[in-house]
């Protein structure tokens, strides 16, 4: 019996008795009218009608009350239907306290609703992972999975953590991760996260990171804790109910009293039946349940389409977005780079490559992976080269030392700085260039090409249409490689040549320059970290696999669309706008029926309308934004 507490009967049976009691009350108030039917017998009846709703509600009074909490909803309806009583209105007492409890279950089934998005976020971890030991398949716990060992996923499992694919190829669904359908075919060393599922074969990977590392592990936390945020509207409201809540008990009381010293007929009765009244409009509970529950479903709403806001506090800052600014590598590019040419000067093309992929494999950047990835489609063998002394210089390259000769690879700027004289014609090359040095001597360079992301174009359009008046292209690429992407996608105002610093100062440039506005960046979330922070609000582009993104954008996309944005910027809007209507609607409604019942002209039936009545459609209204397509 146990578990029927929580089945939806249980939750809704003390509420259908009370209903059922209440209903045969009125009938026998006004249609049977039995002799017995008065005195104790008739408060009897209300009073076991009352019970099964108004126990909860009494029992949580007298509890926040013994914390020191006395003005609260709890204290109020409490307060508000035991005066009913008192004054024999049992019908209206236990209907007040009835139709609270309905709005509360409401309220609970409303928050269930709107979790579901973020559970189905939440079960795509596994308990439970093969791993393979002594040549032999364990299942064990993931968490007791050490880093180096190899994990086997079959069809239909995910993968519990994060790792490389071992296996040659592998498909797979990351539609838990991104809220893509698409599967994803990866090849040997590509990265597979935990909660991806193999699709058609048994793959092995080998774990990179332990269960409680792994990117979905952060990024699970990062969603269940996102209501701890809270937005401003938010925190006014719960800040506005303490101070409210204490002043409509002073105001309810001094609605009995003074009366009596300026009304001839007064009596306590009446006044005592206008004051309860006015104590169950009052009730804060619309506000304090359906806001709330507003940025509770724009939230799960996001996390459906693969955004994940930090807190409510985002979903605020978002709405008022009116200037982006956005990284162009692995932003709206595809950020993977292809070498285009190779020319060479004193040494063999292929030394040259080996040299390079020899040194590059010790960055990130995409360059660096391109230069690797040539190498190794022309099987030029790097790995075994001794490299030592290896030094990154932000935003100009790598230099080290590669089998006892000293190598330098980067831009330019970078062989400027290093006092290296090259050929003019490397400042007039559009495409990216990585330049080689060897030995303190220029010995040739490479060229590399990113492509534009698909959704782009789509973009700009979407951030425009979403009423963003400015976007702003920065970019650590040369000049002339940044306009020639501007001009394929219609950006006029665009910064090139910049160094991580300098993106930061762009950036505070454009806050100084128009205090009207709020500047969001984009960026892939690796090296773009300090302009994330700088910015009103920092996105995370394709940044699953990312700690740097996680720990500093304050949006995290899942995918690596940034169309995706103009989503984010949606859900934001129309969180922001249910969140509004449910506040004038609240006070809309209670200013009018409260005036009406101070005067005597409102009954206890327009006073449950007005507080559980206007809580029930505040709800429902709240839970529009999970059920909006965007």
């Amino acid at each position: 019996m146990g578990g029927e507490a929580h089945s939806p009967w249980g939750e809704y049976l003390p509420a259908i008795i009370s209903f059922l009691l209440l209903l045969g009350g009125i009938a026998l108030d006004e249609y049977v009218q039995p002799a017995f039917w008065k005195g104790w017998i008739r408060l009897l009846w209300y009073g076991i009608a009352y019970l099964p709703v108004g126990w909860p509600v009494l029992k949580e009074a007298a509890e926040t009350i013994g914390k020191g909490e006395f003005f609260t909803e709890f204290f109020l309806m409490s307060l508000a239907t035991i005066g009913a009583f008192a004054i024999g209105q049992y019908p209206e007492g236990v209907a007040v306290m009835m139709f609270y409890a309905v709005g509360e279950l409401f309220q609970t089934a409303a928050v269930r609703r709107a979790k579901g998005n973020i559970k189905a976020l939440l079960d795509v971890h596994p308990d439970q992972a093969t791993v393979l030991r002594d040549g032999r398949a364990a299942v064990v716990k993931p968490e007791t999975v050490q880093v180096g060992e190899t994990i086997r996923v079959r069809p239909g499992e995910r993968a519990s953590l994060d790792g490389v694919l071992l296996s040659v190829q592998g498909s797979f669904d990351t539609a838990a991760l991104t809220g893509e359908s698409k599967p994803r075919t990866l090849a040997a060393d590509e990265t597979v996260l935990a909660g991806m599922i193999s699709l058609d074969s048994v793959v092995e990977i080998r774990v990179t990171k332990l269960f409680g590392e792994s990117s979905i592990a952060r990024i699970l936390d990062l969603v269940q804790n996102a209501t701890a945020r809270k937005a401003p509207t938010e925190l006014f409201i719960c800040k506005f109910a303490k101070v409210y809540t204490p002043i409509v008990v002073l105001l309810a009381v001094l609605l009995v009293l003074v009366p009596y010293f300026i009304v001839q007929d007064y009596t306590f009765r009446t006044w005592l039946y206008r004051a309860l009244i006015f104590l169950v409009i009052s009730c804060p509970c619309a506000l304090v349940i359906s806001i709330p529950l507003g940025y509770f479903g724009g939230i799960g709403a996001a996390s459906h389409n693969g955004i994940l806001f930090k807190g409510s506090n985002f979903l605020d800052l978002m709405a008022k977005v009116n200037t982006v600014v956005i990284d162009k590598t692995g932003t709206l590019t595809q950020g993977v780079f292809k070498v285009q040419k190779v020319e060479n000067t004193c040494i063999e093309k292929k030394e040259l490559l080996r040299l390079a992929a020899a040194l590059e494999q010790h960055s990130t950047h995409p360059v660096g992976k391109a230069l690797i990835a040539h190498a190794g489609d022309l099987q030029i063998s790097w790995q075994n080269a001794v490299v030592i002394d290896v030094q990154e210089i932000a935003g100009h390259g790598l230099n080290g030392t590669v089998d006892g000769r000293a190598v330098l690879v980067g831009n330019t700027k970078l062989l400027q700085q290093s006092g290296i004289a090259y050929p003019s014609e490397l400042d007039a090359e559009v495409d990216t260039i990585a330049a080689v040095a060897v030995g303190g001597q220029y010995a040739g360079y490479v060229t590399i090409a990113d492509e534009i992301k698909p959704d782009a174009k789509q973009t700009v359009a979407g951030l425009h249409r979403a009423g963003v008046r400015e976007l702003v292209i920065l970019s650590g690429d040369k000049d002339a490689v940044v306009q020639k992407v501007v001009a394929v996608l219609g950006i006029e105002r665009v910064f090139g040549d910049l160094l991580p610093e300098g993106k930061v100062k762009q950036v505070e440039a454009l806050q100084r320059e128009d205090p009207t506005r709020t500047v969001a960046f984009m960026g892939d979330g690796i090296n773009d970290a300090p302009v994330l922070a700088a910015a009103d609000i920092g996105i995370a582009m394709g940044a699953l696999g990312s700690d740097v993104a996680i720990e500093t954008a304050d949006v995290v996309i899942q995918t690596d669309e940034p169309s995706k944005v103009a989503t984010a910027i949606a859900v934001s809007r129309a969180t922001r706008r249910v969140v509004w209507q449910n506040i004038g609607l609240a006070f809309g409604v209670k200013l009018v029926v409260l005036n009406l019942g101070a005067g005597g002209l409102a009954t206890m039936w327009e006073a449950v309308f007005a507080d559980v009545g206007v809580a029930l459609l505040a709800i429902l209204n709240a839970v529009r934004v999970q059920r909006m397509r965007f």
